[in-house]
């Protein structure tokens, strides 16, 4: 029989009594049976992640393993490690949670969480599934069941699951937005009257965010530029002076990384020749999936996703206090480091996300091009893509598309003219690199891609070092996951529906030709 004091630390937790919980852990870890003391530690665990002390949870529930291992404790303690970055101990805790054999469906959730994070679709579909089956109700459960679907190409299976969530929740922002997302709307098959009739009656903000993106997406999917433009502006007015984002801390940041280069001892000595990855960076919405399934075509090219490796072990070497992975301070911070200590820890953080061991992996995160020198000195045997698009479409794509509302990356793209800055700084810094580091970075258009797709890609593999294959002009058929907004785009051939959208919205785009005029940045 279980120790009675285990269903008041429940009840503590449950009425968010960190303390009480904890007290009682610790004083059922110290006295009880093997089975009664490990739970008295998990519980004790719990209390401590309940308040933030995650290091300290992840060390109390590996404690309660020792004691009595179970499916739920592994998955608990995966969840912390994913929290704290520790990415290769993380999904060594879910899978020694699946083989545990999990009976309750927020088990198998939280290691379909893990998986996801972790970039294994594949594997969190196989863990979010059971948790629907047990749960059919649970609308979260649910939510990361159709977002799996929808990342390994499963569009028909995601589109069922989001179509039974609207069926509980007509107003779930979050099943409109990745709904729209998984096909192009046509007159026959399009959801804007649903949405419009939701949006009528009156839904909470982050879901009309939501549902208003979805409906500007598939508008403009039908050409309706209007209703389109609508959509997008009241969402991302709303949302900027939610969030009281300035373009000022981001232009902080790219003053600093100028400022930290011009010195010559900035991250100066040997790199790290153990490690030739290839990254892939850019503005969002630039081509950077597109691209990244070019390359993994190829049988020697896997690509490991968008992997936080560089900027995670530049912070964690920098060692700054600030809680945001890439600001001024740590800029300055990151000069002192020797770059090979900077390419051995991204290489052993990057190594956990490679799909098999042999070959090249692709990093494809398109912010590490605030990166790019890091990289360069870190890592010689790396190959660098940074893709170009057009000005004025890479303006709209990004103030478009809604990007995680929590990430600080991103803030500048809920307005038209914060955007349009932000390019002509992503702009000048990447000429800066590219005089910096000549030959090191292969600037790839967009445009030229898609107008010439064999010469383009036969450059890109050159540059990368790789021999050519014609499967490269198949990308669409590579079956691998996607978890980018340009899945379902980058299952499709060679288009160029994409190329000059902002034509569409030519009145609205004004103010940004004007002032791209003014910088000097051709658009024409």
């Amino acid at each position: 029989m279980r120790d009675p004091r285990i269903a008041v630390a429940r009840a503590a937790i449950g009425r968010g009594e960190a303390d009480t919980a904890r007290q009682i852990g610790l004083a059922l870890a110290d006295a009880s049976a093997d089975a009664d003391a490990a739970e008295g530690l998990f519980l004790a665990g719990i209390a401590d992640a309940m308040e933030g002390r995650v290091s300290a949870a992840a060390d109390g529930i590996a404690a309660a393993i020792d004691r009595h291992p179970t499916a739920l404790y592994h998955a608990q303690l995966a969840r912390l490690l994913s929290m704290l970055l520790r990415d290769g101990e993380a999904g060594a805790a879910a899978l020694a949670a699946e083989a545990l054999g999990p009976t309750d469906a927020l088990t198998y959730d939280t290691i379909g969480c893990v998986q996801a994070r972790l970039g294994d679709h594949e594997a969190a579909l196989r863990s979010f599934t059971p948790a629907v089956a047990l749960e059919p109700d649970n609308i979260q459960f649910r939510t990361n069941l159709a977002l799996a679907l929808g990342f390994v190409g499963r569009v028909e299976d995601a589109a069922e699951q989001y179509e039974a969530i609207l069926a509980r929740e007509p107003a779930n922002g979050q099943a409109h937005f990745s709904l729209a997302g998984l096909a192009k709307a046509t007159p026959a098959a399009n959801h804007v009257e649903r949405m419009e009739a939701v949006l009528a009656r009156g839904v909470a903000d982050d879901d009309a965010l939501r549902i208003r993106y979805a409906a500007a997406k598939e508008y403009e999917d039908l050409g309706q530029a209007a209703p389109a433009f609508r959509h997008l502006d009241a969402a991302n007015r709303a949302h900027k002076a939610r969030s009281g984002y300035d373009f000022a801390r981001d232009a902080a940041i790219f003053d600093a990384i100028e400022q930290g280069f011009r010195d010559p001892d900035y991250l100066a000595g040997p790199g790290h020749d153990g490690a030739d990855p290839i990254f892939i960076v850019g503005m969002p919405r630039t081509g950077t999936t597109l691209v990244d399934r070019i390359l993994s075509s190829h049988a020697m090219v896997h690509s490991a996703g968008e992997l936080q490796a560089m900027p995670v072990a530049l912070k964690m070497l920098a060692g700054t206090k600030s809680r945001v992975v890439l600001d001024p301070a740590t800029v300055f911070a990151i000069g002192e480091l020797a770059p090979d200590d900077v390419g051995v820890a991204y290489a052993a953080r990057a190594d956990l996300h490679r799909r098999r061991p042999d070959g090249r992996f692709i990093d494809k995160l398109p912010t590490n091009f605030f990166n790019i020198g890091a990289i360069a000195r870190a890592l010689p045997r790396a190959s660098i893509v940074c893709l170009r698009r057009h000005p004025m479409d890479t303006v709209w794509s990004n103030y478009k598309h809604l990007f995680a509302t929590t990430s600080a990356f991103y803030a500048y793209s809920h307005d038209l003219m914060d955007t349009a800055r932000y390019f002509a700084r992503f702009d000048r810094l990447i000429a800066y690199w590219a005089a910096l580091f000549p030959g090191r970075i292969l600037q790839l258009s967009y445009e030229q891609l898609v107008a010439d797709q064999e010469g383009e890609s036969r450059r890109l593999f050159a540059h990368c070092g790789l021999d050519w294959t014609p499967t490269a002009l198949d990308f669409h058929t590579n079956t691998a996951a996607v978890a980018t907004p340009s899945a379902a785009q980058v299952r499709r051939p060679m288009y160029k529906d994409s190329v000059a959208r902002w034509r569409a919205h030519e009145e609205a785009m004004a103010p940004v030709a004007a002032y791209f005029a003014e910088a000097g940045i051709a658009i024409d």
